[in-house]
């Protein structure tokens, strides 16, 4: 536990970051990230062309197998100027889930080849070397009781940044770790929802990372076309001073930006 004197004093540098306007480029009041983890094939067969149509480029966290069935699609997605970035080779989240090898069971040593081995891949097959990761269901650690442990220093020391998954807050660029930045839900909401958060967010000048999953008609963990449609509208609108770009380039400026 932190003494009181290290409690006040980490309570101040958090007070003093947040009293501190950021700076975002061109006077902007916040900024956007659109983000999709798993390699879903809607990502390529619907939203290739959706994103193009409304000039947004995203951030698209892979996962091996499912990459494999639409490389073309991904090599595309590049062209186009989206990032791509790691979602580990086994999908790895709580043993509760009972879909993949449990977290529970991994060891840093196990983790760290999961991932590099990942990267090997998406390299080999697309010919980039992924510099962002996300974890798989927002889950950050390895083990159980005692011997539980965070991976996050592993993805600090591999990656420019690591995002959660089903956060509650978006990140303020001032104080935010990019090894561990939260992401906001974007599946299955409509355009209001998405609006409400934006609102929130300018202000104080958040930094929204939004994180989905499947691309088509509004469903539990699919991105709704139409509600993307009226976001792009609202994303682009001079008036509203949001700077929307890849979490790469979102993370330096930020990185070389704050106090």
């Amino acid at each position: 536990m932190l003494n009181r004197r290290a409690f006040l004093a980490t309570t101040a540098l958090a007070a003093t970051a947040q009293s501190s306007p950021f700076s975002w480029p061109n006077n902007k009041r916040l900024a956007v990230s659109l983000t999709w983890d798993d390699a879903r094939l809607s990502q390529i067969d619907t939203g290739l062309k959706l994103l193009e149509s409304l000039d947004l480029k995203g951030t698209f966290y892979l996962s091996l197998p499912a990459m494999k069935k639409r490389v073309d699609g991904w090599k595309e997605m590049m062209r186009q100027g989206h990032e791509i970035g790691n979602h580990s080779t086994a999908h790895a989240c709580t043993g509760n889930y009972r879909f993949t090898r449990a977290l529970e069971e991994f060891t840093l040593e196990e983790m760290s080849r999961d991932i590099d081995n990942a990267n090997h891949e998406i390299e080999a097959t697309l010919g980039v070397k992924p510099r962002q990761f996300a974890y798989p269901c927002g889950q950050k650690f390895i083990g159980r009781g005692k011997t539980a442990k965070s991976y996050i220093p592993l993805i600090a020391d591999k990656f420019d940044t690591g995002r959660g998954y089903l956060d509650e807050m978006p990140n303020y660029p001032q104080i935010c770790d990019l090894s561990q930045l939260m992401g906001t839900h974007f599946d299955g909401i409509d355009f209001p929802a998405m609006k409400a958060i934006l609102e929130k967010a300018a202000k104080d000048g958040r930094w929204v990372v939004f994180a989905g999953h499947e691309i088509g008609k509004s469903a539990p963990q699919t991105t709704d076309v139409e509600a993307l449609k009226q976001l792009a509208a609202y994303l682009k609108d001079p008036a509203h001073g949001i700077w929307v770009d890849t979490v790469g380039r979102i993370a330096k400026h930020v990185n070389t930006n704050r106090a």
